[in-house]
């Protein structure tokens, strides 16, 4: 296979999946879990190619940019198609069991519209990361965005409902953010390739607002504060699946096209006030996602809240990496905590919705013996909540590490204030869910029986976000020079 057909079956193998699966709905377990190995293969054999000979481009039809479409693919690409992959894998694999439910129950009906749409949403994340214009991004956002409310619906109920059409509302205002600041962008440049915007870009008028306009509308995509208000209704709402998709995954799509944007074409137009204010952003969303999940009394609104808060430490790349000779250093730390948020996140939805299968709600205070009658589950949340806080090993660890050290060569005392103390909070609510699991109860409590591939799934993502961090310098080496040079492969 050359490198060419291995870009193109990126995006294409999860696109096929979804409309086998929406076709022999009989078969969609057995296609999705398939396809899932497939892609967690793909995506191990672009990053060795891309390790050993570099960035990828394929154009598509022989037509070179602007006219044609481009694939590009660097180490950054590499890194986010893994994670997608392998927590894609582990995501399909506790849902084989979760919508295995007995035919007639609400899971079982939701099984046939699951795999579909789970799949365009993998097939949208792909095409995002190998992408090579601002257009095709645009196009990717939307069909995970509608995958995504559509997911966020299936599982019924006015809760339920009323999250996605507030999703739907945002993600399409959003949308609408993002696609004006093409349209100037293209008046204004005559091209939307990423590589030629790199250089025809100027200081003008024109070209801030569209860089205002579209990273505007990419965070209302990734949920940062204060425009985060649609994510903790819509991943409490779905199925724990579901959750753990949107948490881990879907939210990093909006980040990953801002970090290609601001170290990409617009490098030389962002100013330090504007990287600045993008951190406070993210120090907000830290502190506030951090206190409301403090407060929360159901599982799943805390879990979801934290993501709000996780979700800061990332935009803290932005005024960290405006230095040249940081900027390694600090992508290498945001993208090692973001896989770390990926794994750990999913584990923990997972971990809820076991609870919420064993015994009917996901109230903190169900949690009561669960290092009794549900001992993998348990250490699943013990393990996650580790990478979540920061502790060593972890990745997380590492990922705050690296930004706490480029924070004090650059003298930006402040985010390192605002790391620790986030860690803090994080710790709190953290050992607010393990604190009633290690309760005793009553020798006669009988939880629902859970399907162990559904708690080792759980456990397998939990460990994987802390043995990660004995090995982040796989991922840091892969990232490379990826944006170095502003313009990507």
């Amino acid at each position: 296979m050359t490198s060419d057909h291995l870009l193109i079956l990126i995006p294409l193998a999860p696109l096929l999946a979804a409309l086998a699966a929406f076709a022999v709905p009989r078969a969609a377990r057995r296609i999705g879990l398939s396809a899932s190995l497939i892609m967690v293969f793909l995506s191990l054999w672009l990053g060795l190619k891309i390790s050993a000979h570099g960035p990828l481009v394929h154009t598509v039809g022989g037509w070179p940019a602007p006219l044609g479409i481009v694939l590009r693919a660097d180490g950054l690409s590499a890194l986010l198609l893994l994670a997608v992959s392998v927590v894609g894998a582990a995501i399909s694999i506790y849902a084989s069991a979760y919508f295995g439910a007995p035919a007639g129950t609400a899971a079982s009906r939701q099984s046939r519209f699951f795999w579909p749409l789970w799949f365009f949403v993998l097939a949208a994340l792909n095409a995002m990361f190998v992408s090579g214009d601002v257009f095709n991004l645009y196009v990717t956002l939307e069909i995970q965005g509608l995958a995504a409310v559509a997911l966020v619906a299936m599982a019924g109920g006015s809760d339920a409902v009323h999250a996605a059409l507030r999703y739907l509302f945002v993600s399409l205002t959003g949308s609408l953010f993002y696609l004006t600041g093409v349209a100037v962008l293209y008046g204004e440049t005559g091209t939307l390739d990423l590589a030629m915007l790199g250089e025809v870009v100027t200081a003008g008028s024109p070209s801030i607002v569209a860089l205002v306009l579209m990273t505007g509308g990419l965070m209302m995509k990734a949920a940062l504060f204060p425009m985060h208000f649609w994510l903790p209704p819509a991943h409490s709402s779905a199925p724990a699946p579901v959750s753990a998709a949107l948490s881990a995954l879907v939210v990093k799509g909006g980040f990953y096209i801002v970090l290609r944007l601001w170290f990409g074409p617009f490098d030389d137009l962002v100013s330090t006030a504007a990287a600045q204010l993008i951190g406070v952003l993210g120090v907000a969303a830290i502190f506030w996602g951090s206190w409301q999940a403090l407060r929360q009394s159901r599982l799943k609104l805390l879990i979801a809240y934290s993501t709000v808060a996780q979700i800061g430490y990332l935009f803290l790349v932005f005024p960290l990496a405006r230095s040249a000779d940081a900027r390694s250093t600090v992508v290498a730390g945001g993208l090692v905590f973001l896989l770390s948020h990926a794994a750990a996140k999913a584990s923990m939805f997972m971990a809820a919705g076991n609870v919420l299968r064993a015994v009917g709600n996901d109230r903190i205070e169900s949690l009561a013996g669960m290092t009794r009658w549900m001992p993998i589950s348990a250490f699943a949340v013990g393990l996650a909540g580790v990478s979540l806080v920061g502790l060593p090993p972890s990745a997380g660890f590492v990922g705050k590490w690296l930004l706490i050290v480029s924070a004090l060569d650059q003298r930006q005392w402040w985010w390192v204030a605002a790391i620790l103390v986030g860690s803090m909070l994080a710790a709190a609510y953290v050992f607010r869910l393990l604190a009633p699991a290690f309760v005793m109860t009553a020798d006669d409590f009988r939880p629902q029986p859970v399907p162990r591939i559904m708690e080792w799934s759980a456990f397998a993502l939990a460990a994987l976000s802390v043995v990660l961090g004995l090995f982040a310098w796989l991922p840091a080496g892969l990232l490379g020079d990826a944006l170095s040079r502003g313009t990507g492969p």
